[in-house]
């Protein structure tokens, strides 16, 4: 009985050990590619076998050598890391906050001191403060802001910023200026089409100020450091208003004289006999208030009566002058700018305006706006000044011609 016990359990044993072979075959035939079970037992015999084999063992051998050369750390060394770890992190978030307060402290330097007057040393706070703080540790350094093209120190957010409170602040308060445009065009032609609020806009869009014109014509029209007093000769103009049911009737409403310097030597508003109708503001210049409290009519009268005695009265159209004053002047004594022929060749009209005249040949504009009686008697007495030696002369060659025909007529014998 014992021999047969013994005999099935050595049985059992060869069993298993040949399931173990071949179970160990599979493994290695799938791995290595295609051979029977026990191919993966024995040695190999052909090269491709071996050359597989020898693969497998020398990726095994370096695994091996990896894990053997890298040190498990020690629980000692472990501890030691994280708490170097953990010190390195407060470092950086001091380093970090020192950053912070200095970029505020630099602001608010920068919006007190202006950025002109800042000195270098005001400017460097920043860096100076980290320097100190880092001490030596290798941490990089922001260097100070330049200046910036506009004059204005600050980062390029800070810019960005300012840029968008303009923008922000335009599209809240609209500019109040009317937004027009006149290329290429003069801003007497806007005046006289448009108006003069017209006008202003083109010449403060072109760069011409509003009093150079007069300025200049001033300078043009009237002698500086000249006689002030009456001279032989006298320029005269005067601005009216309309009366009547539609203001056609005029009445005088101003009176200007200047002498032969262009110095004004007598100007004075004249109290309406009428209710006036058309104040005629855009050519007279005349307001209510101006002729509210004026001088009498007569009183004017006798004044430029007085005045114009024997004297050379200059004006342009001045017949008109003399006719809303119910006044005479000798016709000898009489220089009308307006019937001057030289000034009509010139020109090329009939009937030259004063306007045109002063343009043409003083090269001055003049009645650019409202008229004035003081500007018009000066730029007629500039004119006759230009031409006073021929006018005159011409005058004298008349009255010698008129005195010989004269003469003639009286020395020939009646039929």
């Amino acid at each position: 009985m014992g021999t047969v016990k013994q005999q099935e359990a050595k049985r059992k044993k060869k069993r298993r050990k040949t399931g173990f072979r071949k179970a160990t075959g599979k493994d290695l035939h799938q791995k290595v590619g295609g051979r029977t079970p026990a191919a993966g037992i024995l040695p190999p015999k052909v090269p491709q076998e071996f050359s597989t084999n020898w693969k497998a063992l020398r990726e095994l051998l370096q695994q091996k050598t990896v894990s053997l050369e890298v040190p498990l750390p020690t629980p000692l060394e472990s501890a030691c890391t994280s708490q170097t770890c953990s010190e390195k992190k407060k470092k950086v978030k001091d380093l970090k906050s020192q950053e912070t307060a200095t970029k505020k402290k630099k602001r608010s330097v920068q919006k007190t001191i202006p950025g002109d007057q800042a000195s270098k040393k005001d400017r460097n706070i920043g860096v100076n403060l980290a320097m100190t703080a880092s001490g030596s540790s290798n941490v990089k350094e922001k260097k100070p802001t330049e200046k910036m093209r506009n004059g204005s120190t600050g980062t390029k957010g800070s810019d960005r910023k300012q840029k968008r409170k303009k923008c922000e602040a335009e599209k809240e308060h609209p500019s109040t200026k009317a937004d027009i445009w006149f290329d290429d065009v003069d801003p007497d032609d806007i005046e006289a089409a448009v108006g003069p609020e017209a006008a202003k806009i083109a010449r403060e869009k072109l760069g011409i100020a509003e009093n150079t014109e007069q300025e200049t014509a001033e300078k043009v029209l009237v002698k500086e450091r000249a006689f002030s007093g009456l001279t032989r000769a006298v320029a005269m103009d005067c601005e009216m208003v309309g009366v009547g049911p539609d203001g056609e009737e005029s009445i005088v409403a101003r009176v200007s004289i200047v002498n032969q310097f262009g110095k004004c030597i007598y100007d004075k508003y004249v109290k309406p006999r009428e209710r006036v109708t058309d104040y005629r503001t855009m050519v007279s210049g005349i307001r209510p208030k101006d002729i509210k409290n004026g001088e009498q009519f007569k009183v004017v009268q006798k004044e430029v009566v007085e005045i114009l005695k024997g004297r050379i009265l200059v004006g342009h159209a001045v017949h008109n002058d003399l006719k809303i004053l119910f006044l005479d002047h000798p016709k000898k004594k009489i220089r009308d700018t307006q019937k001057y022929k030289p000034f009509k060749r010139i020109v090329k009209s009939g009937r030259p305006s004063l306007k045109l005249l002063c343009e043409k040949i003083l090269n001055v504009k003049v009645q650019t706006s409202e008229h004035s009686s003081v500007q018009d008697a000066q730029a007629a007495m500039r004119l006759y000044t230009l031409e006073k030696k021929q006018w005159e002369a011409e005058i004298r060659a008349r009255h010698k011609t008129q005195k010989t025909a004269t003469g003639q007529k009286q020395n020939c014998p009646s039929t």
